[in-house]
């Protein structure tokens, strides 16, 4: 499994834009052939900071998502209402997680 995180800095005013795209697409983007998991996070000390943490099934699917019509539409739409380049971390999840932990 592959775990994606996204962090973005967006101008304040265009923070409601980005959430309104984010809505538009998320589900879109869950039921993604590879996607196994979506979640949009908030910094909570600076609230113009966005993450997006995805589970792919391996680097193949998000490749293919990142090729694809709606992965190019979401980010074309998106990339303008930055503040700063986004930060992207690709991990690959080594251990699992039992029921002690």
């Amino acid at each position: 499994m592959l775990i994606r995180i996204v962090k973005m800095t967006f101008i304040p005013e265009y923070i409601p834009a980005f959430q309104a795209i984010f809505h538009r697409s998320e589900r879109k983007i869950r039921y993604f052939p590879g996607c196994m998991h979506l979640e949009l996070w908030q910094e909570a000390a600076q609230p113009d900071v966005f993450c997006t943490y995805s589970h792919w099934t391996g680097d193949a699917a998000l490749q293919n998502y990142r090729q694809s019509d709606l992965f190019r539409d979401t980010w074309s739409q998106t990339k303008v209402l930055f503040a700063e380049k986004p930060l992207t971390f690709s991990f690959l999840r080594i251990t699992s997680q039992s029921a002690q932990d």
